[in-house]
């Protein structure tokens, strides 16, 4: 296919703001749309690689650029000056490749599988002379290309496409293509669990062209990473019998992270909530897991929290997240930031796909499989209970064991993978507390001269946008570099570098920041605020703790903002 027609997709997809419209526009592409141009929905997403990879292309601001410069023979300063007024490095990039200072004696007509192969070999480069190599690759798609692909490849690089294309956006686009009117609301359901089964929309495109049975057919595989089952916030114990029914499933609920745990064969294999691989960054666990669970393959769901070496005291999330990101020194880190592993369910074990089998009977064989070994792994904290004193009693006990609350769980229930079920809650310390993302900032004064601070905050809004709904400078420490087993938290500075790679518009001291980075945040109360676009304002809201195992879809919803304004008015 030809990259000037896809890009005439991306064109019309952003030019409507309109859900239905965009739908309808990718639907039209879909059905013309080939097996062997399959990938291309990936680049949809701004991605060249399903979501279960994690791979990236590494390209910043600054290196798309100097790959930018070089392809048009425009000087660097000249470049950023223009972005800087613009605030679209692609529209940079369009105007720029228009008029050309360079000639070019071997351009030629981009494909998609031309773009697609060099944004992918981006990923690959290692050692000396990657950046060189890197710029190599851009510049040579650079210099073949039109003003309008010039746009969509610069803004695939740096992961800012502009057309308001979501998964779900793709997930109805398909139904819509491929599906009869009386049998699409069905399709849409099953296209989202084949989604949520396998994070690859390139292979659910395949299948839903052939069908619902084609659909149905996908299946669990111990070693892929599949997407976690959410819960729902519990207003009070009363609402959890309600919706959970009696007897229900108390389990604590830990104050760690999530993780994945797969076997295949001799193969053990680590997945965050965001499908990261993390195998290598927690030998201890892979050791923990071979020791003390029994099966050839299987999947199972668990916490992993941290505690002190010495005391044995369980620590906070914020201790032990650098684990998740560290690379190096791995045996150092094991030493000083232990960890156990909390399992508390099964969803597929020896060929067998557990996932509608009631949770009763899933958390059964995992008790049947797992050696319990206190401080390496067990199985979750858990009753049975029937009535909301012996609830209140075991959510007290959690909080003294340092835990965050109770996890309440429907024993009949089945295990939805990527869905947030009203069949399981979690009970926590308090309401006021939110997982947002950053979407901008200033550059601090004094002290703090030179680092980002005033953090922007955001929640998410009905249609997926990003909608402020605060400032956040405190929880932040003022040290240059914090990140310590002994000091646990995070720094202006060090914040300050992880989001000067996401800046996508500086005026004055403030900066807008592409929504990337997860933070979690405490607050006083909810108030609401025509200052925000959220409509509503957190009141000191408080930095906690770096989410690096969450991704930006996971953050706060703005119907969970107005449950929790709604919640704080009943209290």
């Amino acid at each position: 296919m030809q990259y000037k027609k896809f890009c005439d997709v991306y064109e019309r997809l952003g030019a409507t703001t309109k859900r239905l419209e965009k739908t309808k526009i990718l639907a039209d592409f879909l059905q013309k749309l080939s097996n062997e141009d399959k990938k291309v929905l990936y680049l949809l997403q701004g991605r060249v690689f399903p979501d279960y990879e994690e791979k990236v292309m590494g390209i910043s601001h600054q290196l798309a650029i100097k790959s930018l410069a070089r392809a048009t023979g425009n000087n660097e300063n000249e470049i950023t000056n223009q972005w800087r007024k613009i605030g679209d490095l692609g529209k940079v990039a369009e105007a720029l490749t228009k008029t050309k200072k360079q000639s070019t004696l071997f351009s030629h007509k981009l494909t998609t599988k031309k773009v697609f192969d060099n944004l992918r070999r981006l990923s690959e480069l290692q050692g000396a002379g990657t950046v060189s190599k890197k710029i190599s690759l851009i510049s040579e798609l650079l210099t073949s290309a039109s003003g309008v692909e010039a746009k969509y490849i610069i803004r695939t690089l740096i992961g800012d496409l502009r057309i308001g294309v979501k998964s779900s956006t793709i997930r109805d686009a398909l139904s819509l293509a491929f599906f009869s009117e009386s049998e699409r609301k069905e399709a849409v359901s099953e296209i989202q669990h084949a989604y949520d089964m396998s994070s690859d929309l390139a292979q659910i495109f395949e299948l839903a062209k052939k069908g619902r049975k084609s659909l149905s057919k996908i299946s669990l595989e111990a070693g892929k990473p599949i997407k976690v089952m959410l819960a729902q916030k519990a207003k009070s114990i009363q609402e959890a019998f309600e919706k959970c029914g009696k007897p229900l499933a108390a389990e604590y609920k830990y104050d760690g992270f999530r993780m994945m745990i797969n076997k295949k064969g001799k193969n053990i294999i680590l997945y965050t909530r965001r499908l990261d691989n993390v195998t290598k960054q927690f030998p201890d666990i892979v050791k923990s897991v071979k020791k003390y669970i029994k099966g050839q393959e299987f999947i199972v769901d668990s916490e992993i929290i941290g505690y002190n070496p010495k005391t044995k005291k369980y620590v906070p999330f914020q201790q032990i997240s650098q684990r998740i990101r560290r690379k190096y020194e791995i045996e150092r880190m094991m030493k000083e930031l232990p960890v156990e592993v909390k399992a508390f369910d099964i969803i597929y074990y020896n060929g067998r796909n557990l996932i509608k089998e009631p949770f009763a009977k899933r958390t059964k064989l995992l008790k049947k499989i797992i050696k319990n070994k206190k401080y390496k792994i067990t199985t979750a904290d858990q009753k049975i209970i029937d009535n909301e004193k012996e609830v209140q009693d075991f959510y007290n006990q959690a909080i003294k064991d340092n835990q965050e609350g109770l996890m309440l769980k429907n024993l009949k229930a089945p295990y939805k993978p990527g869905s947030r079920v009203g069949y399981i809650l979690k009970l926590k310390k308090e309401l006021r507390d939110l997982d947002l993302t950053i979407v901008g900032a200033e550059y601090g004064k004094g002290k703090r001269v030179g680092w980002l601070s005033s953090f922007i905050l955001a929640c998410k809004g009905k249609k997926g946008e990003y909608l402020t709904i605060g400032k956040m400078g405190t929880g932040i420490k003022e040290k240059k570099e914090s990140v310590d087993a002994k000091e646990p938290g995070i720094s202006f500075n060090q914040l300050t570098k992880l989001l000067k790679k996401n800046i996508i518009e500086e005026k004055g001291r403030g900066v807008k920041i592409k929504p990337q980075i997860v933070v979690s945040v405490t607050f006083q109360e909810i108030q609401k605020s025509p200052t925000y676009s959220s409509g509503y304002a957190l009141r000191f809201p408080r930095f906690t703790a770096l989410r690096s195992d969450r991704k930006v879809s996971d953050i706060a919803t703005l119907r969970e903002v107005e449950k929790d304004y709604e919640a704080q008015g009943e209290k």
